[in-house]
């Protein structure tokens, strides 16, 4: 069975790259972007550019936070966020390179330097001046009671510490998720649609060195008919892949 061959990949990797995207959290209640009833399909994203520049954008995109801050701020690890810090556990992970801004990887126990959040995280708000970063939540209560847009106390303005609409991707973050996909031995791309560019581009990137690469996820990606894919899996991730770390570890 496809879900054995899975578990024996996983058996027998020393350094493996898991890849995750919004489909390892929708099952602890945090909403994907792109699918059928996706963020995206209730709301515009609000550019970098003009977050920066245009004040009645700063309101939208803190209205547009802090309508998403209560799912945030309930969700609690499942069992696949669980799974990648039991690999790491076992020394078997040599990185987990999430597309994810949720914060869950961390909350299950993944150690920070185990961990590249290459769309930055909302757990945490930044200043675009000084880079000072802060909790969260005092800035939505002070919005939600003033719908005015926070500022640092430098005078620059605060946002969430994701990577936006339009802003580059941090570069350290991208050079250390490129040089995890140089070293590692098995790339696994978990609930990820392989769709957004250049954090797609990470797990192909072992894949074309000849590893093993592995892509589970419940409906199609954009990579399903790549040749270097060694083994495609179509389901729950939640379920999946807890279960064939389990095996793979027994």
């Amino acid at each position: 069975m496809e879900s054995g061959r899975f578990a024996d990949l996983l058996r027998a990797a020393r350094r493996i790259l898991v890849f995750t995207g919004a489909g390892i959290s929708t099952g602890s209640g945090i909403p994907d972007f792109r699918g059928p009833q996706g963020v995206w399909k209730t709301f515009q994203p609000v550019y970098y550019q003009d977050f920066m520049t245009d004040h009645a954008a700063r309101v939208e995109y803190w209205g547009q936070k802090l309508h998403a801050f209560e799912a945030f701020s309930k969700a609690r690890p499942n069992a696949a966020h669980r799974a990648v810090a039991e690999l790491h556990a076992a020394g078997k992970l040599e990185r987990c390179v999430t597309q994810n801004i949720d914060g869950l990887h961390q909350a299950a126990g993944l150690p920070r330097e185990a961990l590249v959040e290459v769309h930055g995280t909302a757990t945490e708000v930044e200043c675009q001046t000084c880079k000072a970063r802060s909790a969260p939540a005092a800035h939505f209560e002070a919005f939600a009671r003033t719908r005015t847009p926070p500022v640092c106390a430098c005078g620059g303005w605060l946002k969430s510490a994701t990577v936006s609409f339009g802003q580059s991707l941090r570069e350290e973050d991208l050079l250390n998720a490129y040089e995890a996909a140089r070293r590692c031995d098995l790339c696994v791309a978990l609930g990820s649609t392989l769709s957004v560019h250049p954090a797609a581009g990470i797990p192909l990137a072992a894949a074309r060195r000849g590893v093993p690469y592995v892509i589970v996820n419940q409906g199609p990606t954009d990579q399903d008919g790549e040749a270097c894919v060694t083994l495609r899996l179509e389901g729950d991730v939640g379920t999946i892949w807890p279960e064939a770390v389990r095996q793979a570890l027994e």
